[in-house]
């Protein structure tokens, strides 16, 4: 004989401190899921507030905020039972030692017949990466029990807490539960898919439980979240997964033998039963891979950067280059081609080609294109500079002149019509200081900012394989800022393939330049972009946001002492 229990999801793209507005979509689930007659809704972690809030949960108007909608939600609660994520104060008999900050606690609050029937204290907190939980949160200590919803015994969890293999969801399971319930602000990084669903599969056939996991999906500043919520069965099989980086509501039905013990408490949520339809065959959506994955990541999040910000146009510099155009394309298949506007700004040294392609692209693209020339200002500011510069040889000044001169006019038409200006750098680019401050550099965010020029080379290649908007020729030209004559980006650097491969040691894996040798790089290469890599901090600190793909962006997760003489 078996029961079952029909488990809803709202997979969310909710706002950072639009607390109105984020109870209006919550509301439109929680009603969604009592039209399906769901037994449990999950909704993603501090879905309430937004994630993350940071700094904000310091501010006592915050949090009563917050703590507001839970009380207007847990009234308009009925017989699903919903567990929705927010930030908690703590009892008044508990203080923390020493930090007024941390007597709040992130929380999951259970809803149901007009009440709240329980609240459950996230115990374990991420400090490592784009997370500083122990920065703001206390660890719960809530006792442990079971929520039984219509008679099953349930675990509720948030996030980290089910990461870890000896953490609350692995006692919840030895203690009787049925089913995991997690709530989750997870960030998207290359290569997390396959870390969350081996995760998860653990989890569910260590403890011979099902698994529910709800995620956030959507940009918020340098984060994406990319949704992809399943259910997984004790035996390790996908129930369902939702798509990435979209929205998704779902309803699963999970039949449940009539079995088992409970050696936890049980605080009893819903417990009865009703006459329903069997849910409709739950969809498992296959995880995106390669440079699909990491192309919607981008889209994700510039859209989430612009539209949450109020902007209603982008600007961009077009160079006739591979980043410039990759950059666009991303921008137009985000936004729209109707809100992205593209800017030329040829001078003496720019090929005639450069400003053929970057005119094909716009073309291609269906974007707006101003060609602005601007070697008259740029012979201008020399003859301005002239008595300073008169008996110096032309040399790297002169080039970022040019670059700076092309900042300038892209946020003079951002401030005169609103737009935001995209920065369009690259990560290699980034990392080792080819890139002019107020120059190139100039904009509100920044897409590739987290992105190898390899991996520039391969997006721009994949998405020509849906429809050619790239232009082969920004594709197969050789890199050239184009700031002198005959200039070539090999001029200044060593071949992209060797350079990414010596960043992505140094950045994202920690080695030290020696280890990086001892791995078989050559030893001049490597000591040279290492030391590159380390006097443009000063930089990349005053860089654009941009979206985080990998497991170390530069801002979020590599903070570094501008001031540092350490030599690895």
């Amino acid at each position: 004989m078996t029961s079952m229990l029909r488990v809803a999801g709202a997979q969310l793209d909710l706002v950072v401190g639009d607390m109105s507005g984020n109870e209006t979509r919550i509301l439109e689930a929680m009603a969604w899921a009592e039209e399906q007659k769901a037994d449990v809704l999950l909704l993603p972690e501090l879905a309430v507030c937004g994630y993350p809030p940071e700094d904000l949960v310091l501010r006592d108007g915050f949090v009563n905020a917050n703590l507001r909608v839970i009380e207007q939600l847990a009234k308009a609660s009925g017989r699903t039972t919903v567990v929705v994520g927010f930030v908690d104060r703590l009892a008044a008999g508990r203080k923390d030692d020493d930090a007024v900050e941390r007597s709040i606690v992130n929380a999951a609050a259970i809803l149901a017949n007009g009440e709240v029937v329980d609240v459950y204290h996230k115990r374990l907190l991420p400090n490592y990466g784009v997370f500083d939980e122990a920065r703001y949160f206390a660890e719960g200590r809530t006792p442990m029990v079971l929520h039984s919803i219509s008679g099953i015994p349930c675990g509720i969890s948030i996030c980290e807490d089910i990461w870890d293999e000896d953490g609350p969801p692995t006692g919840q399971a030895l203690g009787g539960a049925r089913v995991l319930l997690n709530i989750n602000g997870s960030p998207f990084h290359i290569g997390k898919s396959d870390e969350r669903l081996a995760m998860l599969t653990d989890r569910a056939q260590a403890g011979n439980t099902h698994v529910v996991y709800v995620n956030s999906v959507g940009g918020q500043d340098e984060l994406v979240f990319d949704g992809a919520s399943m259910v997984v069965a004790p035996d390790g099989t996908v129930l369902h997964r939702s798509r990435q980086f979209v929205e998704d509501l779902f309803v699963v039905d999970i039949p449940l033998p009539v079995h088992g013990t409970s050696f936890l408490p049980i605080v009893t949520v819903t417990e009865q039963a009703i006459d329903r339809s069997p849910a409709p065959e739950p969809d498992v959506v296959p995880a995106l891979e390669g440079p699909e994955e990491i192309y919607r990541a981008l889209c994700a999040g510039l859209a989430g950067y612009v539209t949450k910000n109020g902007f209603g146009e982008v600007v961009i510099g077009l160079s006739g280059g591979i980043d410039s155009a990759l950059t666009a394309a991303i921008a137009v298949d985000a936004l729209g081609a109707d809100v992205v506007r593209g800017v030329t700004m040829p001078t003496r040294f720019s090929s005639r080609g450069s400003v053929e392609d970057s005119i094909d692209l716009a073309t291609r693209l269906g974007i707006r294109i101003d060609t602005i020339p601007i070697e008259d200002v740029f012979e201008t500011f020399l003859d301005a500079l002239r008595p300073v510069f008169w008996d110096a040889p032309h040399d790297v000044a002169e080039e970022n002149l040019q670059a700076r001169i092309r900042g300038t006019i892209l946020m003079a038409i951002s401030n005169k019509f609103g737009g935001m200006v995209v920065a369009t750098g690259n990560k290699s680019e980034m990392a080792v200081g080819y890139a002019t401050l107020y120059g190139d550099m100039a904009g509100g965010y920044s897409v590739l900012k987290d992105v190898y020029k390899t991996t520039v080379y391969e997006l721009a290649r994949w998405r020509n394989t849906l429809e050619e908007v790239i232009p082969v020729a920004s594709i197969e030209k050789e890199p050239s800022a184009e700031l002198r004559p005959d200039q070539r980006d090999s001029d200044s650097l060593p071949s992209y393939d060797d350079l990414d491969e010596i960043l992505n040691r140094y950045i994202e894996r920690d080695m030290t330049a020696a280890e990086i040798v001892a791995s078989g790089c050559d030893e001049e290469l490597v000591v040279r972009i290492a030391e590159m890599v380390d006097r443009n901090e000063y930089k990349r600190r005053q860089a654009a946001p941009g979206v985080k793909i990998s497991r170390k962006a530069f801002g979020r997760d590599r903070r570094l002492p501008i001031t540092n003489r350490f030599q690895q």
